[in-house]
C-alpha cells in the first residue's frame, strides 16, 4: 500500500494498536480495524467499561474511606475547640487535588482545540475532494454539450453549404465522427457522477457532529472549572453551605469524567487501528459504497507508479481526435472559404469551440491525475490520525486528572467541613447592637442596679 505523502503513522499509533483486545467472553479479538463485525465492537465495548470499572471502584473508595471517617474517629471531648492534628494537611491536600484539576481543565482545553482542529481538516480535505469531483463532472457535461451542439449545427451546416465537392462534404463528416467520437471518450471520464457517495454530505455531517461533540466538552470543562473555584472559594470562606453544593457537584463531574475517559479509550484504540493501515478499510469502503471499479479507486488512494491511469487510454484517444478534428478544419478553411466564403462563418464557430474543447480537455487531464485527489486523502489521513488522536489523546489525560482531583477533593472536604468553626445563629451579631440578647440582658443588669 502506498502511503499519502507526508503520512506516517506516529509512535501513538503504533503503542495503542498493540494493546492486546478481547471480547466479552474475554477471547482474543485482532486489532485490525473491523467496526461492523460484532467481536470488534464488543471489544471497544470493554475498553470503554473499564472507565466504568473505574468509576465504581472509585465510588467505592470514597464511600469506605468516608464511613471510616465519620464512624470510626473519636470523641471529642466537650467544650474542645482545638484544631485536630493533621487538620492543615487535610485542606492543603484538598486544594493542592483542586489545582492539579485545574491543570488538567488547562490540558483539556487544548486536546479539544486539537481534536476540532484535527477534524477541520478531514471536512477541508472532504470539500476539496468534493469540489474537484464537481468540476470533472462540469466540465465533461459542459464539453459533451458543445460537441453535440457543433455537430448538430456547425457541422451540418458545413455540409449544406459543401455539398457540391465530394471530397469536402467527406472531410466535414470526418470531422462529425471524430468529434462524436471525443464526445463519447469524455463521457466515461466522469466516473463520479451518479455515484450515491458524497463527499459533500461526509463532510456536513462530520462537521455536524464534531459542532456538538466540541460544545459538549467545552460545557464539561467550564462546568469542572467553576467546581474548583467555587470550592477554593468555599475553603477560603470556611462557608459550609458551599462546600456542601460543591461536594455533590464533585460527584456529578466525576461521574462525568469518567464516563468521557470510556468514550475517548474506545475512541482513541478504534482511531489507531483504523490509522494503522487506512488503505485498505477505506478502499474497501469506498468500493461498497460507490461501486465505481478496483482500478479507479486504487489509482487514486494508492497513486504509485505501479498502477497506470485508468483514464489514459481515453484521454489518449480524445486527444488524437481532437488533433484530427484541428487538422481537418484546417484543411477545410484552406480548400473551402476560396471556393465557399458562406463557409467561413461555420468554420471559425467550430474552431472556437475546438478552442474551448481543448481548453476543458487539458484542465481535465490535470484535474483526473491522482495526485490531486490523492493529496486530499493524505490531508484528511493527517488530521484524523495525528491532530484528532493527540486531541484525544490529551482529552484523555484530563479526565484521568480530573477524575482523581475530584476523588481526593470528594475524600477531602468532609473532613475540611469538620474543620470549620461552628456555625451560631447570633456569631456574627455586633457586640453594641442592642438586639443581641446578651448585650440586652447586660442593660437589664445595669438598669436594676440603679
Amino acid at each position: 500500500m502506498g502511503a499519502p505523502p507526508g503520512y506516517r503513522p506516529s509512535a501513538w499509533v503504533h503503542l495503542l494498536h498493540q494493546l492486546p483486545r478481547a471480547d466479552f467472553q474475554l477471547r482474543p479479538v485482532p486489532s485490525g480495524f473491523a467496526p461492523r463485525e460484532q467481536e470488534y465492537q464488543q471489544a471497544l465495548l470493554l475498553v470503554a467499561a473499564l472507565a466504568g470499572l473505574g468509576l465504581g471502584l472509585s465510588l467505592v473508595f470514597i464511600a469506605v474511606y468516608l464511613i471510616r471517617f465519620c464512624c470510626c474517629r473519636p470523641p471529642e471531648p466537650p467544650g474542645a475547640k482545638s484544631t485536630p492534628p493533621g487538620g492543615g494537611c487535610v485542606t492543603w491536600s484538598c486544594v493542592a487535588a483542586l489545582l492539579v484539576g485545574c491543570a488538567g481543565i488547562g490540558i483539556g482545553f487544548y486536546g479539544n482545540s486539537e481534536t476540532s482542529d484535527g477534524v477541520s481538516q478531514l471536512s477541508s480535505a472532504l470539500l476539496h475532494a468534493n469540489h474537484t469531483l464537481s468540476t470533472i463532472d462540469h466540465l465533461v457535461v459542459e464539453t459533451v454539450e458543445k460537441l453535440d451542439e457543433a455537430v448538430r449545427t456547425e457541422l451540418t451546416t458545413l455540409e449544406e453549404v459543401l455539398a457540391q465537392r465530394t471530397e469536402l462534404v467527406a472531410a466535414t463528416r470526418g470531422a462529425r465522427r471524430q468529434a462524436e467520437a471525443v464526445a463519447q471518450q469524455l463521457q466515461g471520464l466522469a466516473f463520479w457522477q451518479g455515484v450515491p457517495l458524497s463527499p459533500l454530505q461526509v463532510a456536513e455531517d462530520v462537521s455536524f457532529v464534531e459542532k456538538y461533540r466540541w460544545l459538549a466538552y467545552v460545557l464539561l470543562l467550564l462546568l469542572e472549572l467553576l467546581v474548583c473555584l467555587f470550592t477554593l472559594v468555599g475553603l477560603a470562606k470556611q462557608s459550609k453551605w458551599l462546600v456542601v453544593v460543591m461536594t455533590a457537584m464533585s460527584l456529578v463531574v466525576l461521574v462525568l469524567s469518567w464516563g468521557s475517559m470510556g468514550l475517548e479509550a474506545a475512541t482513541a484504540v478504534g482511531l489507531s487501528d483504523f490509522c494503522s493501515n487506512p488503505d485498505t478499510y477505506v478502499l474497501n469502503l469506498t468500493q461498497e459504497e460507490t461501486g465505481l471499479s478496483s482500478d479507479i479507486l486504487n489509482y487514486y488512494f494508492l497513486c504509485n507508479q505501479a498502477i497506470t491511469n485508468p483514464f489514459q487510454q481515453r484521454l489518449t484517444l480524445s486527444q488524437r481526435a481532437l488533433a484530427n478534428i484541428h487538422s481537418q478544419l484546417q484543411g477545410l478553411e484552406r480548400e473551402a472559404v476560396p471556393q465557399f466564403p458562406s463557409a467561413q462563418k461555420p468554420l471559425l464557430s467550430l474552431e472556437e469551440t475546438l478552442n474551448v474543447t481543448e481548453g476543458n480537455f487539458h484542465q481535465l487531464v490535470a484535474l483526473l491525475h491522482c495526485r490531486g485527489l490523492h493529496k486530499d486523502y493524505g490531508v484528511a489521513l493527517r488530521g484524523l490520525c495525528e491532530d484528532a488522536l493527540e486531541g484525544l489523546l490529551f482529552l484523555l489525560l484530563f479526565s484521568l486528572l480530573s477524575a482523581g482531583a475530584l476523588a481526593t477533593t470528594l475524600c477531602s472536604l468532609p473532613r475540611a467541613w469538620a474543620l470549620f468553626p461552628p456555625s451560631d445563629d447570633y456569631e456574627d451579631t455586633d457586640d453594641d447592637d442592642p438586639f443581641n440578647p446578651q448585650e440586652s440582658k447586660r442593660f437589664v443588669q445595669w438598669q436594676s442596679s440603679i
